[in-house]
């Protein structure tokens, strides 16, 4: 689920705790998790509603002044209306991943081994390391024009940037991408790696 920048601080210290939608069919569950910018929230209820009998209460709760409001932002869009309740759990676990750029040698190790198994899965061959670097050496720059700098659609080049993502490698700016701590110290250890390897074979194997 989105949620406007104005709301994350309240989504954070627990006073914002619903949400109204309109959507053509649910599109959010009791019991999952969704990480937004202010941290991980998980779904209590999801239940189709009475715009009419929305309350302001209500209508604090999810961040506007009253149901007035509410009933106004909704009305700029189709489908049925839902209340999504909700409470905060937690930071996002991506964030302390990020920020991990001191690891042992073992630990960068089966990091980079998990890269490898990403890039073996894949049929157009390895492509992991390859886009760590380019995103280290070009740093804010869009994900279009990194797409086009290696001959690759847009949008299936945010999606692999995304698993980069998931392992705590890369931030998302505005625009374009950096390395993480994590992603430098990673680039760093296969660097280590490859100069003390005597065959120059000690990279990981996502460089191809």
């Amino acid at each position: 689920m989105l949620f406007p920048k104005r709301l994350w601080p309240g989504i954070a210290d627990g006073s914002v705790t619903l949400a109204f939608r309109r959507w053509d069919r649910p599109r959010a569950r009791a019991g999952a998790r969704h990480r937004t910018p202010a941290g991980v929230v998980e779904i209590d209820s999801v239940k189709a509603v009475d715009p009419g009998r929305i309350s302001d209460r209500e209508a604090r709760r999810a961040g506007a002044a009253d149901a007035a409001e509410i009933r106004s932002i909704l009305a700029r869009r189709s489908g049925t209306h839902y209340r999504i309740a909700f409470h905060y759990a937690g930071t996002d676990p991506r964030i302390e991943l990020r920020g991990a750029g001191r690891l042992s040698d073992a630990a960068w190790d089966e990091l980079a081994r998990e890269l490898e198994r990403i890039d073996r899965a894949t049929k157009r061959g390895p492509w992991t390391v390859a886009t760590l670097e380019l995103i280290r050496d070009r740093p804010q720059v869009a994900a279009a024009d990194l797409a086009a700098a290696v001959g690759r659609e847009r949008l299936p080049f945010k999606a692999d940037v995304r698993r980069l993502k998931e392992l705590g490698l890369t931030e998302s700016l505005r625009p374009g991408y950096r390395l993480s701590p994590r992603g430098a110290g990673l680039l760093d250890y296969l660097s280590r790696r490859a100069t003390s390897s005597p065959s120059g074979r000690g990279r990981s194997a996502a460089r191809g």
